[in-house]
């Protein structure tokens, strides 16, 4: 899809018989000359060494062809300061290097590569028109079709239905610092009527979303981004953003404008899907989980995720406290003043902070193809015991009033008696265990083993941050597999185990 000039782009009326269409580039030296529209540059990094690429483009001529270009690292204090955005230029004499295979952002298969003579300026006094972009949009069915495949880079436009986990019609509120600290953005989209899809923003084009998001005085709701690429994460669709992405929103460009017109005459499909309901989690084994991990472990981007195992346990885990004096306002860990409870949280805005007993327990699990450690924390350990942590820390001071200050109350018998017991666990595959500082899972939900396939709403709303910050810095790096890891926390699981 072209996107047609406002106005004419300016191109010289002495046409020069040696210029060349995109279409009729090939392969090798060329010394004649190329004029293009600069639609967009980024730098092209190799994740894995760190080291810089490139500088890559994306260029479109006067037929409306795209074709990429590239600036190889030494010769980019050469070209990078006279080249802007939107800008009309000319190239003479370049390389038609062949395009690469993977994450291509055009179909061309030759790339415009500046050689040691290229000479690149702005073109003057012209009077042809350029378009000033060009899109590529999929379907969900065409993402679908290309998924894993790291193929083709293409474009994707629809409605917004969560931010961050935030229902768009409730304005969502976007924390910049801590979407700069987590480096990405998640938003679930819908294209037309198909069905929703998660996308991620990463780095530069969360850092885009966030400032045009805040730039509309009304809360957007129309979103593209170019150049995504696709992949099955838990089983499911979901698009990443690249370093070539680019974001857009409702009058933004024409594509959204239009997009945005559409809706406004199809207002049942904004309602049409549910909010809360977007995708459904995945349900795996132990095995398959752990196996998923070690995959992911080398991609560039961690991705929170949820999964569904169906799992006995086997053992309460002993060692650590099975619970942790929560703020009782944002369940952060609080610590003693010197007269009185200090939230850790400090954009907790709870003054008087009063303390109460959270789940925070290690339980022992297996399926048939492996064994792992489950940690509890919150509510997940109230669905599973049916008792609230601080009732059960209360009832045992209580009936043990000579007890020190200091004491902790013991492994409660609600815990114990729930070994053996088969259960559905919604489980969180987080950035910790992808980067190997954890193996144990997080529980966020517990159903019943007859429970179809759970539905996600706001990611990861069931367990809060400020738990799951709170297990990360009392569990640590605990190991959660037999037969992966030292076996530590499962030498520690002291209870009998109950007999059938």
């Amino acid at each position: 899809m072209a996107m047609k000039p406002h106005g004419k782009s300016i191109v010289s009326s002495d046409y020069d018989e040696k210029v060349v269409f995109f279409k009729d580039l090939s392969l090798g030296h060329q010394e004649s000359q190329l004029r293009f529209r600069l639609i967009h540059l980024w730098e092209a990094w190799n994740p894995l060494k760190k080291t810089l690429i490139g500088m890559e483009m994306l260029l479109i001529d006067e037929k409306g062809t795209l074709i990429q270009g590239f600036v190889s690292p030494g010769r980019i204090k050469k070209y990078l300061p006279d080249m802007k955005r939107g800008f009309v230029y000319k190239l003479n004499n370049f390389y038609g290097s062949r395009n690469k295979v993977v994450f291509r952002v055009a179909d061309h298969t030759v790339t415009v590569s500046f050689s040691w003579n290229s000479e690149l300026s702005v073109l003057r006094d012209c009077h042809i028109p350029f378009d000033e972009d060009s899109f590529r949009f999929h379907s969900y069915e065409e993402f679908q079709a290309n998924c894993d495949l790291k193929g083709d880079l293409y474009d994707v436009v629809g409605h917004m239905k969560l931010v961050n986990g935030q229902s768009i019609v409730e304005a969502p509120v976007l924390d910049e610092v801590e979407i700069a600290k987590a480096r990405r953005v998640l938003i679930h989209i819908q294209s037309h009527d198909g069905p929703v899809m998660k996308l991620y923003l990463w780095d530069q084009a969360a850092r885009d979303f966030c400032k045009k998001f805040k730039s509309y005085e009304r809360t957007p709701t129309v979103l593209l981004v170019t150049a995504v690429n696709t992949k099955t994460l838990g089983g499911t669709l979901a698009l990443t953003s690249m370093s070539s992405s680019r974001v857009f929103m409702d009058y933004d460009i024409q594509p959204t404008i239009d997009y945005f017109a559409w809706l406004g005459a199809n207002p049942g499909i904004a309602e049409q899907v549910n909010a809360e309901i977007v995708t459904k989690r995945e349900t795996m084994t132990i095995g398959e989980i752990f196996s998923y991990i070690k995959q992911e472990t080398a991609k560039v981007n961690s991705i929170f995720i949820s999964l569904t195992c169906t799992a006995t346990i086997d053992d309460v885990v002993h060692g650590s406290s099975w619970y942790y004096i929560a703020c009782s306002g944002c369940r952060s860990n609080v610590s003693k003043g010197p007269t009185s409870l200090i939230c850790t949280n400090n954009k907790c805005e709870n003054v008087n902070v009063s303390g109460v007993a959270q789940y925070l327990s290690k339980i022992s699990v297996y399926d048939n193809s492996d064994q792992a450690v489950f940690v509890l924390l919150g509510d997940a350990g109230r669905e599973l015991t049916g008792k609230p942590a601080s009732e059960l820390v209360r009832s045992y001071f209580e009936a043990n009033g000579n007890e020190g200050v200091n004491h902790e109350a013991p492994l409660p018998e609600a815990l114990i008696s729930t070994i053996g017991q088969k259960h559905k666990f919604c489980v969180k595959v987080t950035e910790h265990n992808f980067s190997g500082k954890t193996r144990s899972l997080t529980v966020t939900k517990i159903l019943p083993l007859d429970t179809p396939p759970a539905t996600e709403s706001s990611e990861g709303n069931e367990t809060t941050a400020a738990s799951e910050e709170t297990f990360i810095n009392h569990v640590g790096s605990a190991e959660g597999s037999k037969r992966s890891c030292d076996g530590t926390d499962l030498e520690e699981a002291k209870r009998f185990k109950r007999v059938d």
